[in-house]
């Protein structure tokens, strides 16, 4: 039965009452007094230089507060990268500067130029279409591959090259990598290309930027998945403002999908142009702007190879994939292609070599960053498609090929310098066949085929690694900043407890999940609990929330500051008690002294904290109060098996996923149902990349699918009914909750699923397809079909 409280209960939640609503506070419902509204005029073109930027007649038109243009900002700092890469020579990655308005050329479509304040957002849309720009078109660099061609127009002149690092991984593994291949029985080969995405989070970026001349004092309010790195990154590295005169607050957020995380131009203009103007600064991105203003997610082209013996035994495996930068070097970006994505090579599988080499390329397009999985996601496509192909070419079965070469001892050390500690991936591929009904999956067949559509059976396995750490391993790799977790504790003297993470929540429901786990260690009432984030002024130093690794970090931290304030309320229950301190037990909420019948309620014990009659001062401070850092010793290690039915229409080639089961491992679970609504919010996105999103560009740089006219979003009806499990549970090890991160496990297990499956129903028909890219569009399935 479910528990009616605490760790292992499905509690509702609790921050859905203010969101289902309608009186969530999200940043564009903050409206300070005396605000004004910015407006960007945006590049239209992909690559020029900008021979002037005319501003005289926006600056006399109705309301206008002030133009800005890129001279404005001369003596600001660049908007910086938070992660260093240095190449397979040791070398340090090209790192070029990144203005917050234009200066000198424009290098995207949608790169801001010059901004208008103005006292109404209409009149600073209508003065920004008044100023006049010159720019002397450039030719645009798209491909990637045409970017590092001798020649090829640099996107920013002061580089030597398009190439921002060739990074190879691990370097000492290539000349034994190269020879397994020399020797290996048989060899699958795959080139596939993991198309680009716009996370399209459901609320659009804002930013409002304050200033209090009287303290000298900054505030801005934003749309952040983690505050405190934006406070660091804009104060330190682009407007020089210390950091006790900056605070950055990031409300109730709609949504963000790594898109997030990062620190954009808007918001240090908004910031910058507050005080400039003194007076408060809004910004509100229209979906139009997001398309060409947010991050955009993978855009990888690879080619991967897999070497097997003659027994199918896996023996090596090496890739070569370009990665797509964009114009600029968004905040972690250069960590996604290589070590979110390199590390993971290895999958659930005993491969013993493995070589990965990735080149990071500039173009005139929009940046690309962390999308939901980021280089986990990448790298499982990446795998799972060969794997399958190479059953295929073997006339083996591809689970028993996969279990075959399952990984099965652990902890496991592999080839690419990382350790799993726990996992049991035939458990879950067990739960899968049952979950999946694969015996009768030739009847389903069979009546799709009486039906005329072609009916294909899709599986793959993922393992995940969530909660990058620790900060001391990252940094060595590139880091820019710490990877822990903070959090305080503050118990009030009636017995409720505030606490105050550095975690961010947008959507995954940490006020309620994060109260379970205190509720549990102190046996209350989770009503008890408050959750406060997103407020630098309020909640210690902390990293935010990325990466799946909120609760096994964010909540590892909860977890050790209130050890400390359960210790410390023993050594005061010790005293009303009269007992020793090493009596003292905490059970449902009372102190008691073990074998006996004395205790004494929570409530009165942290009274006798703030009102402290009945103990000594020189023994224990007043106040129950404690502060906790969480610096992981490893990452957390989530995998899983995904299997996707779909339907063909041989016509038309359009695809229907008919079942969809996810059997996945997260560790202990500490609430079920939040659990199972990431799952499923994960696998629609998948799904979505596979079956419907891609941003396109043309030759010229111009984005064609800048809108939801032509970026096909997933809707309810192209998703089924998805059967989700997450019973196999191999406890994490390493972390005090035994947790996993479990967040984006369904964006990085799906597309390969269903890839998987659609050339599985095409193969059953007789159609000589070994792939087809994502999106499998009906006109791609069709022509693949067709030859």
């Amino acid at each position: 039965m479910p528990k009616d409280g605490g760790i292992g209960a499905s509690s509702k939640r609790r921050e859905d009452v203010r969101f289902l609503t309608g009186v969530g506070n999200y940043t564009d419902d903050i409206n300070l007094h005396g605000q004004a509204h910015v407006f960007f005029l945006r590049s239209d073109v992909a690559h020029g230089t900008l021979t002037s930027v005319d501003t005289s007649a926006a600056e006399g038109m109705p309301g206008v507060v002030k133009v800005f243009t890129g001279a404005d900002f001369e003596g600001v700092g660049s908007i910086p990268c938070g992660w260093q890469v240095t190449d397979k020579h040791g070398e340090p990655m090209q790192e070029p500067a990144h203005p917050v308005l234009a200066q000198g050329k424009v290098r995207h479509v949608g790169e801001p130029i010059a901004a208008v304040v103005a006292e109404t957002l209409a009149q600073a849309r209508d003065a920004a279409e008044a100023i006049n720009v010159d720019i002397a078109e450039l030719p645009a660099v798209v491909d990637m591959k045409d970017a590092l061609k001798d020649g090829a127009t640099k996107v920013h002149d002061d580089l030597n090259n398009n190439l921002c690092y060739d990074w190879g991984f691990v370097e000492e593994n290539k000349a034994a990598t190269d020879k397994a291949f020399e020797d290996a029985a048989h060899v699958t080969t795959l080139e596939l290309i993991n198309n680009r995405l716009v996370a399209n989070p459901m609320e659009p970026r804002v930013a409002v930027g304050d200033y209090a001349r009287g303290t000298d004092e900054h505030t801005l309010y934003t749309t952040s998945q983690n505050p405190h790195v934006i406070r660091l990154l804009m104060g330190a590295f682009v407007l020089g403002i210390p950091e006790h005169k900056l605070r950055v607050v990031a409300p109730d957020v709609g949504g963000g999908f790594g898109t997030k995380i990062f620190h954009y131009q808007e918001e240090a203009f908004c910031t910058f142009a507050a005080k400039a103007c003194n007076r408060p600064v809004k910004w509100t991105s229209s979906r139009s702007e997001a398309f060409i203003s947010d991050a955009h997610g993978r855009d990888h082209v690879t080619k991967i190879e897999l070497a097997l013996d003659a027994d199918n035994n896996f023996t090596a495996l090496r890739t070569e994939t370009h990665a797509n930068m964009g114009a600029y070097l968004s905040t972690f970006a250069p960590s996604v292609p290589t070590w979110l994505h390199g590390t993971l090579m290895a999958g659930n599988y005993k491969t013993p070599l493995i070589y990965v080499n990735v080149k990071a390329v500039f173009t005139n397009t929009v940046p690309v960053d962390a999308y939901r999985g980021a280089g986990r996601p990448e790298a499982t496509f990446q795998l799972e498609r060969v794997v399958d192909k190479a059953a295929r070419e073997l006339g083996v079965d591809p689970i028993a090929l996969r279990r075959q070469n399952f990984i099965t001892e652990f902890p496991y050390a592999t080839p690419v310098a990382v350790e799993y500690d726990t996992g049991d991936y035939h458990a879950t591929m067990d739960k899968l066949e049952e979950m999946g009904d694969f015996a009768g999956f030739a009847a389903r067949r069979a009546e799709s085929e009486k039906n005329g559509k072609l009916r294909g059976l899709g599986v793959n396995c993922y393992i995940e690694a969530c909660g990058i750490a620790p900060s001391n391993l990252v940094g060595q790799l590139g880091a820019r900043a710490g990877l822990y977790e903070s959090a305080t504790v503050r118990v009030n003297a009636t017995g409720g407890l505030v606490v105050m993470t550095g975690s961010h929540s947008h959507g995954q429901g940490h006020e309620t999940s994060f109260a379970q786990v205190v509720a549990e260690m102190i046996g209350i009432d989770e009503s008890m609990i408050e959750i406060v984030h997103g407020d630098t002024s309020k909640v210690p130093m902390g990293m935010g929330t990325y990466g799946s690794r909120s609760i096994a970090v964010g909540g590892s931290a909860m977890v050790r500051a209130t050890e400390k304030i359960i210790n410390k309320a023993k050594k005061i229950a010790s005293h009303l008690l009269e007992a020793s301190e090493t009596d003292i037990e905490l059970k449902d909420g009372a102190f008691s002294v073990a074998g006996t019948d004395k205790s004494v309620a929570w409530g009165d014990v942290t009274l006798a904290a703030y009102v402290p009659h009945n103990y000594p001062l020189e023994d224990i401070e007043p106040g129950l109060e404690e502060t906790a850092f969480y610096d992981p010793s490893n990452f957390t290690y989530p995998s899983g098996a995904y299997a996707c039915e779909v339907e063909v229409d041989p016509d038309t080639g359009k695809v229907s996923i008919e079942r969809f089961a996810a059997a996945d491992d997260f560790g202990n679970i500490i609430n079920p149902m939040i659990v199972t609504g990431q799952v499923h919010g994960g696998l629609a996105q998948g799904i979505g990349q596979a079956l419907l999103e891609n941003c396109a560009y043309d030759e010229n740089g111009q984005l064609l699918s800048a809108s939801y006219m032509d970026y096909a979003m997933p809707r309810a009806d192209d998703l089924p009914m998805f059967s989700v499990d997450h019973s196999c549970q191999t406890p994490c090890t390493h972390n005090p909750l035994g947790v996993k991160g479990c967040g984006e496990a369904g964006a990085i297990g799906s597309p390969p699923a269903v890839v998987n499956a659609v050339v599985d129903a095409l193969q059953s028909a007789g159609k000589d397809v070994t792939h087809v890219d994502m999106p499998l569009s009906p006109d791609r399935v069709w022509a693949a079909m067709n030859g």
